[in-house]
């Protein structure tokens, strides 16, 4: 009776070739979701492909020439997928391409050539014969998949329609919809060992270290890593409000409107630092992790930002900024300028100096062994996307759990604005438990 409970047979649409896609950056756990997946559909009788890289390799399909099986495409069976639910990196690979690039609102859908990657994209997968995607990644994976919906709304009828989908993906647990992402927790434990690691190097000689951690636009991953690893002090971008904030005008080079953009103050955003220094040293603690989300960023003014590199979603190159030697740099100058007396020269013998180095933090924690829970919540989504598409007959959906790994799908239409075809970022709510215990364990001041 339990096997029977456990695996429902209510297929409502059986399919006889279903693609797994993964877009975007890696995550642990990556491969739990496409075992699993691919696994389910196996089992109910379903040939199962692994798209290779991305969407990179259907964006280069070509009619006269066709996907390559290993090349473009590998198919998944039970051997090659035999004690795959732990390993780490990604089975099928991924890349950043973005076939939905230059479609960013309903009217765009309509123009065929905005539209052109996507039908190339629909007509690889229908060369090998798919009948439906099963799309993973972060939020503009998300945006993708829902695209790619809503363009096949505008094919003739007798096209055949591909169900979609979506697994949510990112160690920056940024996504409405769902509580926590898979990867998120496997991320926090290793970039929280490494502030263990630079906290016992810093105490070791009184100095500071600037982390810069991944999220480029919520502080979970920040604020998580400084509650496991015992940091002084997180920022990110929820804090920069009030005295941490300002605003820029800005004009847009094409219709020449101005709009107010809020940025960071950074010198207020350094005070801080500085104070909380100050107030650790009184309490017989002159060293110290500050860690500062990546986001943060993107809240430099936009004569700062304007030479900085963008990717294919337009987002622009964090790592190029250095956000932690940067930070190191003008906190090191603020520290000294307000410790030492007014006008004494830094050669001065009697100069009290202060180490304070700047790191960067994320990229080792996208691949590493993920933890029990990450491949139990990554198992469950992987088994999600075979119900949502086989049992529930459903078409773009998220798969998402709450309670006791209890499945739910949420409508693309609830996540993804309709007329601006964007995702909305859920950000760490300032009144949550979560952001007090952060506030509550860092170092107090009265600020």
């Amino acid at each position: 009776m339990a096997d029977t409970l456990a695996r429902p047979q209510n297929i409502k649409r059986q399919f006889k070739k279903v693609a797994l896609l993964f877009s975007g950056g890696p995550a642990p756990s990556a491969n739990a979701v496409i075992s699993t997946a691919a696994v389910s559909f196996l089992r109910s009788g379903c040939e199962v492909v692994g798209i290779k890289n991305g969407y990179s390799r259907l964006m280069e399909y070509n009619l006269e020439i066709g996907l390559e099986e290993g090349a473009d495409y590998i198919k998944l069976d039970h051997t090659s997928l035999k004690r795959s639910r732990n390993t780490r990196g990604i089975l099928i690979g991924t890349a950043r391409a973005n076939p939905g690039k230059d479609i960013s609102s309903p009217a765009h859908l309509e123009d065929a050539s905005r539209t052109a990657p996507m039908r190339t994209v629909y007509d690889a997968l229908r060369s090998i014969g798919v009948e439906a995607l099963v799309s993973i990644g972060g939020d503009d994976t998300l945006k993708t998949a829902n695209k790619f919906r809503r363009f096949q709304d505008t094919l003739p009828e007798d096209c055949p329609r591909l169900p979609v989908v979506h697994v949510p993906k990112t160690i920056d647990n940024d996504y409405s919809g769902i509580d926590f992402t898979f990867g998120y927790f496997s991320a926090v434990e290793v970039i929280a060992g490494e502030i263990r690691n630079v906290l016992a190097d810093a105490e070791t000689d009184g100095s500071y270290f600037i982390c810069e951690s991944m999220g480029r636009s919520a502080g979970w991953l920040a604020y998580g890593a400084a509650i496991a690893g015992e940091a002084s002090l997180a920022i990110s971008v929820e804090d920069i409000t009030g005295p941490y904030a300002t605003q820029e005008e800005v004009v847009d080079t094409k219709t020449g409107e101005k709009t107010a953009r809020t940025i960071m103050n950074i010198d207020a955003v350094v005070d801080r630092i500085v104070s909380m220094m100050e107030v650790r040293e009184k309490e017989g603690k002159a060293f110290g992790v500050i860690v500062v989300a990546e986001g943060l960023a993107e809240y430099f003014s936009a004569e700062k930002l304007k030479d900085v590199p963008r990717d294919a979603h337009g987002h622009i190159a964090v790592a190029e900024l250095d956000l932690g030697k940067m930070f190191a740099k003008l906190v090191k100058a603020a520290y000294e300028k307000k410790i030492n007396p007014e006008g004494l020269d830094p050669e001065d013998p009697k100069w009290k100096s202060k180490k304070v180095k700047g790191l960067q933090f994320g990229y080792e924690a996208r691949c590493v062994q993920p933890t029990a829970f990450d491949v139990m919540l990554g198992s469950q989504l992987g088994v999600g996307a075979f119900r949502a598409l086989s049992e529930q007959g459903l078409d773009s959906v998220m798969v998402s759990v709450k309670g006791q790994f209890d499945l739910h799908y949420v409508d693309f239409d609830t996540l993804i604005d309709k007329e601006t075809m964007v995702t909305v970022v859920r950000f760490v709510n300032p009144n949550s438990d979560f952001h007090k215990l952060t506030r509550f364990l860092e170092t107090s001041v009265n600020d």
